[in-house]
């Protein structure tokens, strides 16, 4: 790397940085004024508690969902600086390609990228787990807790035979009532195992199964056989039972990932909701090369105006991104899509403007 290369990857990191440093605190100061009331709430809370379990994760989260934001705009900001300080003109006048200039960009766009995929896919699940622990004892308000508390009407495929049905079951203590379980021969019922009640035992990962009565159904016979109570291992567990999407963003992706697999050979019928929330998580990242072009291309060149309108044009670009990519998440989760196409239309729309824009500024 030459010393043009050194200067701009260290001035374009710094402002980086420097970017995301007045992100983040004015992201916390605005989470403090809607939440203080709930703190207060609750006098056994301590300021140490609040501070390493819900801020030091929420910032976390919110580096890492403002890292394309402050990318995009540190990119601008000082690319335009350099252009307004004719600094442009003196490298494009040493015969410096715009392709060459964007090297040491890709080159921190690469840093970047590599940062936001381990901290997408790793870091930021296991952190998020953490402050939702803490949101849902302090901050969820009733409504909340009970659509994750209670499940109903519920039905699981555990095996390509064997399904589960449940009428009730809270996740909180652990128990359901009215349960059912059928294992069948192609279409043909080969056994039913019904149960008043069910309970989960966390220190063992089983079941206790109450007034419950097992048919096994042969060819010229039946046999049945019933009991008070009798511990039994299944398949599968309470968190199994509550699918939403929320879930998948406590998970890391190589645990998501399995979970996406056991859960198709279940025969859960709709998991975008998870593929969604897997496929983003690189597509976010990738992003960082596609605005990094379209803010040095709209930088580039000294415009009247200066680093304003550039950062006005950019900042609407943004808006832009993040809208398509709202979209894009929402009609991916919708039962019977491609949620991988809708996951990357953001990219895939803005790749064509970023390449529109690289041609344009090669002239």
């Amino acid at each position: 790397m030459k010393i043009i290369d050194w200067y701009i990857l260290k001035r374009f990191l710094v402002t980086f940085l420097f970017t995301l440093l007045i992100l983040i605190p004015i992201a916390i100061a605005i989470d403090v004024s809607e939440k203080i009331d709930n703190f207060l709430e609750h006098p056994d809370l301590g300021f140490n508690e609040i501070l390493n379990d819900y801020y030091l994760n929420f910032t976390i989260y919110y580096t890492n969902t403002f890292m394309p934001l402050a990318l995009f705009i540190a990119v601008i900001l000082f690319t335009s600086k350099l252009s307004n300080n004719t600094e442009i003109i003196a490298i494009t006048n040493a015969k410096v390609s715009f392709t060459r200039f964007l090297y040491p960009y890709f080159i921190g766009a690469t840093l970047i990228t590599i940062l936001s995929l381990a901290m997408n896919h790793y870091v930021v699940p296991t952190s998020s787990k953490t402050r939702k622990a803490f949101e849902k004892k302090y901050i969820n308000n009733s409504k909340q807790i009970n659509e994750l508390k209670y499940v109903s009407d519920f039905s699981l495929q555990l095996t390509d035979s064997t399904y589960i049905f449940i009428r009730t079951f809270n996740t909180e203590n652990n128990i359901g009532y009215d349960f059912n379980s059928e294992t069948y021969d192609g279409l043909k019922l080969k056994s039913k195992l019904s149960a008043n009640r069910l309970k989960y035992n966390v220190k063992d990962s089983t079941f206790t199964i109450s007034t419950w009565k097992k048919r096994l159904i042969y060819k010229d016979r039946d046999s049945i056989f019933s009991g008070n109570k009798i511990d039994t291992v299944f398949s599968f567990t309470p968190r199994d039972l509550i699918y939403k999407s929320a879930f998948a963003q406590e998970m890391p992706s190589n645990e998501l990932m399995k979970f996406i697999d056991i859960s198709k050979k279940r025969g859960v019928k709709n998991l975008n909701a998870y593929l969604v929330e897997l496929y983003k998580r690189t597509s976010l990242p990738v992003a960082s090369y596609i605005l990094t072009i379209i803010a040095v291309a709209l930088a580039f060149r000294k415009r009247r105006g200066g680093t304003g309108v550039n950062l006005a044009i950019g900042v609407g670009i943004m808006f832009l991104y993040v809208f398509f990519m709202k979209v894009g998440e929402v009609l991916g989760s919708v039962a019977g899509v491609n949620s991988i196409t809708y996951v990357w239309i953001p990219n895939i729309i803005f790749g064509a403007v970023a390449v529109y824009l690289y041609l344009n500024a090669r002239k």
